[in-house]
């Protein structure tokens, strides 16, 4: 099932096709293609206590895919794993030529900036009313093309101008992937060890120096952006707490850039009390965490299911891998977009908190578009 090959990086990312999954790290990539099996699940612990059984039955060695954002009780969105007839995988960093993309006919802002303002400003007003400590609001671009939209080549840009990037590429029900290069890491399981890598507080790089310089300071000392950070590491800490021994979290974050971003990151490692545990049985319970949905997840998830126009689906998902030892890595699935035949979505959004101001968090999802509009040659679409 695994390949003999002695393939680089640069090799599984120009071999991917659509239909295949496709996971690169800063330091090793993972292509599986075909399908023995596909299991799907709305509840992702269900899917988590199946898939050992699955991976047993088949003598395959991992499973792939993702769980959509939304994994309530009501959700109709399932999470949707495939197990692969090959895996190939490879260490280093891929390095590929940059490939050419066509020009979109049509753009289209879901909803509109002006829009997504007024959106802002009611979910801060519905913070204290519904007693809410962070909500995440997210818009969308709709773009559309006169031919196939080439998903082939925008991963591999992704892949190469992101290196410090989750490049991630998953086949969806209905004949659509979701293509991204996401900062964030949700866990990363290696025997007892997990690993989380949370990412909340955000500001814009610049190309002048001394303006990026001064916006990783103004990040570094935002209250605003250190009180969205705390709320996320609070939650995992919690819901990591009764899976581990042990757990180390820094007494505050580092600053992280992207070639779009300035972010505030928390390493967390922790020690498993039970071998048993796996990386998809963690992804479940952690999943969605603060940085993407809001606090408490409950009220947070109907807030932002109120204000956006649009479902998310497997938007702000998780997207990763676990092996038949119970080991594995997921990302959350941001930074990203869902391609169809001819059109594609992408997405960008940001936590809302009480001092959150409209056109600021305006200006950080035009940022964050930046990701996916560069590898596509539109950075100036958004």
């Amino acid at each position: 099932m695994s390949s003999p090959d002695p393939a680089t990086p640069a090799d599984l990312a120009a071999r991917y096709q659509r239909g295949d999954f496709l996971f690169t790290t800063a330091s090793r990539a993972l292509l599986a293609q075909g399908t023995i099996r596909t299991v799907t699940e709305t509840d992702p612990r269900r899917l988590a206590s199946v898939i050992p059984g699955v991976l047993a039955e088949t003598g395959a060695p991992l499973a792939v895919g993702i769980l959509p954002f939304d994994t309530g009780p009501d959700t109709k969105v399932p999470g949707h794993l495939v197990v692969p007839r090959t895996v190939h995988r490879s260490e280093g960093v891929p390095s590929l030529p940059r490939e050419v993309l066509p020009a979109p006919v049509r753009v289209r802002a879901v909803p509109s900036p002006g829009q997504h303002m007024s959106s802002v400003r009611a979910a801060v007003l519905a913070l204290s009313e519904r007693d809410l400590r962070k909500a995440v609001l997210a818009r969308a671009l709709d773009l559309e093309f006169d031919l196939p939209v080439p998903a082939e080549r925008i991963v591999r840009n992704l892949a190469v101008g992101n290196p410090r990037h989750f490049t991630y590429a998953a086949e969806l029900p209905g004949g659509r992937a979701l293509v991204g290069a996401t900062p964030e890491l949700l866990l990363r399981r290696t025997g007892r060890t997990v690993f989380s890598s949370p990412h909340a507080g955000s500001m814009p790089r610049s190309a002048d120096p001394a303006v990026d310089r001064a916006n990783g300071e103004a990040l570094r000392t935002s209250r605003k952006d250190q009180l969205e950070h705390a709320v996320v590491i609070d939650y995992l800490v919690e819901a990591l707490r009764p899976f581990c021994r042990t757990l180390d979290v820094p007494a505050g974050p580092e600053l992280v850039t992207t070639p779009a971003i300035w972010h505030l990151r928390t390493p967390i490692t922790g020690e498993l009390a039970d071998p048993d545990i796996t990386a998809l049985d963690l992804a479940a319970a952690l999943h969605p965490t603060p940085a993407i949905c809001g606090t408490p997840t409950e009220g947070a998830r109907d807030l932002v299911q109120e204000l956006e126009p649009f479902d998310r689906d497997y938007y702000a998902g998780a997207v990763g891998w676990v092996d038949a030892a119970g080991d594995g890595e997921w990302a959350v699935a941001i930074r990203c977009a869902e391609i169809a035949t001819t059109s594609m979505r992408l997405y960008a959004g940001g936590g809302i908190v009480a001092a959150s101001d409209p056109q600021s968090e305006l200006d950080e999802t035009t940022a964050k578009f930046r990701t996916l509009l560069t590898a596509m040659g539109l950075e100036d679409v958004a």
